[in-house]
């Protein structure tokens, strides 16, 4: 059954603040940027707006470390606030990621994903960070994934650097996720398809200053911002399953003779593999995969590896 999901990504560069504007001023400013930006997405009706990594941070090259504390302490929560009342207002999900202190004086590299209430479900920490961020600033080392159950799908999240590292792409891949959110100030280039086909989920990516993109479980990017304009919306379906061509090519004729555009079947060339969704409320790609006996891309991965490892079948040294 079709699961239409409407996702935003905004990414303009960091917010320039001289180093003389005080805190608070900088935090009026800072609100007003966000609300100019958000307000080009909310007429979409998204029911995610994923920010950048830092997302309410003035740009570092004007606004010293010494100032940003300031404007950290000054701020608090109320950031988080505006946003709230935004989701709560548009009955959205916005993922927000910042610098936040915790009790003890040391500092995350966070993403707080607020729910339609304009509550905070819970938030991500930034595993893998770049050396400075430790050695300068006092962030310290995320050590979870994160797996948001939202109302739409499971949604996992990476920042930035963590991009680089096979662990947390690996942890992810097991958890079953519709999407990962990607906050961050680097691009990722092909890392970003290749997260999204390894963990077989659709990836959404903020990137400050640079293309905001929206890539499938194959690793297509079905959207993406542009040099005129730095957010993106792209409506996604996340009632799908990545399906390998061998013996399950055999029924792909009969699912569309009977299904016709009911059911999408698309082919990315060269991976050996498809991906289905269900564009109909009569039934869902889980009753085409048990209706035709269909195998998922994964499940036919580990016969191909349980049949490797028989008895009598590996080349003897």
């Amino acid at each position: 059954m079709a699961n239409y999901v409407t996702i935003a990504c905004v990414g303009p560069r960091p917010y320039r603040i001289e180093a003389d504007v005080p805190p608070e001023e900088a935090l009026e400013r800072m609100i007003i940027h966000w609300k100019h930006h958000l307000d080009n997405v909310l007429p979409d009706r998204p029911d995610l707006i994923v920010l950048p990594e830092a997302c309410d941070r003035p740009d570092v090259t004007a606004y010293p470390l010494e100032r940003r504390l300031a404007y950290y302490h000054a701020r608090g929560d109320r950031f988080r606030d505006f946003l709230s009342d935004i989701a709560k207002r548009h009955r959205c999900y916005i993922a927000y990621p910042s610098h936040t202190e915790a009790e003890d004086g040391s500092w995350r590299n966070s993403m707080q994903l607020i729910d339609r209430e304009g509550l905070v479900m819970g938030a991500y920490i930034k595993n893998y960070l770049v050396p400075d961020e430790f050695s300068k600033t006092n962030i310290l080392y995320g050590a979870d994934a994160a797996v948001f159950e939202c109302d739409f799908g499971r949604v996992g999240a990476a920042i930035c650097f963590d991009l680089n590292f096979d662990e947390l792409r690996l942890r992810y891949a097991k958890e079953n996720l519709d999407l990962i959110v990607f906050p961050s100030m680097y691009h990722g280039g092909a890392m970003q398809g290749y997260w999204a086909y390894s963990c077989r989920a659709y990836f959404a990516g903020a990137i400050a200053g640079l293309p905001c993109t929206v890539v499938t479980p194959l690793g297509e990017t079905a959207a993406h911002s542009t040099n005129y304009y730095p957010f993106v919306t792209a409506r996604i379906n996340l009632d799908y399953a990545v399906l390998h061509i061998d013996e399950n090519g055999a029924h792909f004729r009969d699912i569309k003779q009977k299904y016709g555009p009911n059911i999408k079947i698309h082919d990315p060339g060269y991976l050996g593999c498809v991906l289905m969704t269900s564009e109909t409320e009569e039934c869902t790609v889980d009753d085409v995969i048990a209706e035709f006996g269909l195998e998922r891309m994964d499940d036919y991965f580990r016969r191909a590896e349980a049949e490797r490892l028989r008895p009598g079948r590996m080349v003897s040294e």
